[in-house]
């Protein structure tokens, strides 16, 4: 059981990595686009970010350099081979559990099962991995033209720095809506993906091969955008933003600031982000386990 969780965790975090490097420029216009207020954007400000993903994508680039489209892959990839190996290979001994209790159906696990097991997964992961999140939106957040700068020279740094400055405790700024944003994503995530391969398993000519991964990846990512952007927006602007008191203050002010729409603010680049990664991260997944399991 030991080796076997090991080789999981390690080919989980392997997919992760690799669909975090592929994808890191979409999640810094995503980070960029949610941190943007109208108060700013009518003065011109907000990072000078107005013209969707790939406006944002393109300013940033122009001004910042082509680089700066990766700030924040070093804690990127710390969160990812932390958290992307603990909430994958948590999730089939946990969903096991559930299993023992009786929780089946016909034809397998019950939804509400692989949900559950999801949401503890991802609960259990991202207590862990916070630090190497809070570092990372802080980095993809301090451009040359964004309205909060910190100058970090890098992860190791950020980290030095904070703790420095804050205290170790500012390591978990946003945790509430991090666990918020991270279990119900991962819950979306593992929970359709592994109900959407099933029920494609069962049709007429799929097979588990790559197109039915893609498919069944590409139906997680869109899932896992549409129930999780709100929480997302609200973890991005309370870990790029120090001046929100908590999790509902900072919802009451986006709230009445930027109105309902601002939850769903990147939303295409976030579907494009989260769509793409979970497509890179699970075909890679299942390439990697046939390999070493």
């Amino acid at each position: 059981m030991a080796s076997s969780f090991a080789a999981v965790f390690f080919s989980s975090a392997f997919a992760a990595c690799f669909a975090e490097v592929c994808t890191i420029p979409l999640d810094t216009a995503k980070v960029r686009l949610q941190l943007q207020k109208k108060a700013a954007l009518a003065t011109g400000g907000g990072g000078g970010t107005t013209g969707g993903m790939l406006g944002t994508i393109m300013c940033i680039a122009r001004e910042e350099g082509v680089a700066a489209l990766w700030n924040g892959i070093i804690p990127g990839l710390h969160r990812q081979c932390v958290y992307g190996g603990l909430r994958i290979a948590l999730y089939e001994p946990v969903k096991a559990f559930f299993i023992r209790d009786g929780d089946t159906v016909a034809g397998g696990v019950s939804l509400f099962a692989k949900i559950l097991a999801a949401l503890m997964t991802g609960v259990i992961a991202i207590v862990v991995a916070n630090p190497t999140d809070l570092v990372k939106v802080r980095l993809q957040a301090d451009g040359k033209v964004t309205t909060v700068k910190r100058h970090y020279s890098g992860a190791l740094n950020a980290y030095a720095t904070i703790i420095r400055q804050e205290g170790i405790g500012a390591l978990w700024t946003g945790l509430g809506p991090n666990i918020a944003r991270n279990a119900i994503i991962n819950a979306t995530e593992l929970a359709s993906y592994d109900q959407l391969k099933q029920m494609f398993l069962k049709l007429p000519g799929f097979t588990d091969n790559v197109f039915t991964h893609l498919l069944a990846g590409l139906g997680a990512g869109f899932f896992a955008v549409c129930i999780g952007s709100p929480v997302d927006v609200v973890k991005s602007r309370m870990m790029g933003d120090a001046t929100y008191k908590s999790t509902l203050d900072c919802f009451a002010k986006t709230l009445k600031n930027d109105g309902l729409p601002a939850f769903y603010k990147g939303f295409i680049a976030n579907f494009c982000r989260i769509g793409s990664w979970n497509v890179i991260m699970f075909l890679t997944l299942e390439q990697v386990r046939r390999s070493i399991l």
